[in-house]
């Protein structure tokens, strides 16, 4: 069988019905990611109805507008949250997470370490632009030190959260940084995380020439992606490099991949759902119980 051009593929996955161009910036790179979730999708052969994607406020939390998945478009910092919900009611179901820095790390920052901390089988993707880049540029919890924003005037003078390492440290069973200049590598580490069963993270580092980008003079939208490539290097280099020659560079690679985790909604069913049912067959009849008690 002849392989299916791209444009042919993302046909597919989107919501004709949608007005097009949307309504990123042109140049923006969560376009770019968004392609990669479809490829990664399609990768797999996953049905359409067996995907649900979820987001919440910011311009990362527009993406589930256009794809043509089960989708949640919910309130700011709150996706993992509701995502939980539905991971504990359809099990079965691959649910995306999608977010951008501010949503997922400042007031979503707790929902985040306890999706990881449960191991609940969430493929979460975080756009790390390093600013809210809907709202004005303000900064956020990944700007960097000494970054000019519109609420950091004379300098942003907060170190900025490692994502990826935040996740691992916290027990998610994988963990993945690439950036939307290395889209391949973006694309591979999607599908990967998505055939994972427990909590999957993929940090996409992208920019926003709209309004960090122009506040410091980082350049246009092709030179702050060429930025990507020059100050990125593969995890199998960093590792031989000292931390003075780190320092400054994104790190590309796989930071965790186990499977000695047991996934949340698996324990959940097997040792709670399970256990309840047999005690309250002493006194409900079997036939009465509610179907969905146990994981089919």
């Amino acid at each position: 069988m002849r392989p299916q051009r791209e444009s042919r593929i993302h046909e597919r996955y989107l919501r004709h019905t949608k007005k097009f161009p949307n309504i990123w910036c042109a140049g923006c790179g969560i376009g770019i990611v968004l392609g990669a979730i479809i490829r990664a999708v399609d990768a797999l052969g996953l049905d359409k109805d067996e995907v649900a994607m979820v987001s919440g406020i910011g311009c990362t939390g527009r993406m589930p507008v256009y794809v043509d998945f089960n989708t949640l478009h919910t309130t700011h910092g709150r996706a993992l949250a509701f995502a939980t919900g539905l991971k504990l009611v359809r099990p079965e179901m691959k649910v995306i997470v999608v977010m951008g820095d501010g949503d997922a790390l400042a007031i979503g920052g707790n929902h985040f370490i306890h999706a990881a901390r449960r191991n609940i089988g969430l493929t979460t993707i975080v756009v790390n632009n390093a600013t809210y880049g809907m709202t004005g540029g303000q900064y956020s919890p990944t700007t960097p030190l000494g970054a000019i924003t519109s609420t950091t005037p004379y300098g942003h003078i907060e170190p900025p959260f490692q994502i990826a390492e935040l996740a691992r440290c916290a027990g998610a069973a994988f963990v993945a940084r690439s950036t939307v200049y290395h889209v391949e590598e973006l694309q591979e580490y999607m599908t990967r995380a998505l055939q994972k069963e427990g909590f999957s993270l993929v940090e996409a580092i992208s920019y926003c020439h709209t309004t960090i980008g122009r506040l410091n003079q980082w350049g246009t939208a092709p030179e702050m992606m060429r930025r990507l490539k020059d100050d990125s290097i593969p995890l199998s280099l960093a590792e031989r490099m000292s931390p003075e020659e780190r320092a400054g560079k994104i790190i590309r690679g796989i930071l965790a991949d186990r499977d000695d985790l047991t996934e949340y909604t698996r324990r959940y069913y097997e040792e709670v759902v399970q256990r309840a049912r047999r005690e309250m067959e002493w006194i409900v009849p079997k036939s009465v119980l509610p179907v969905r008690a146990v994981r089919e």
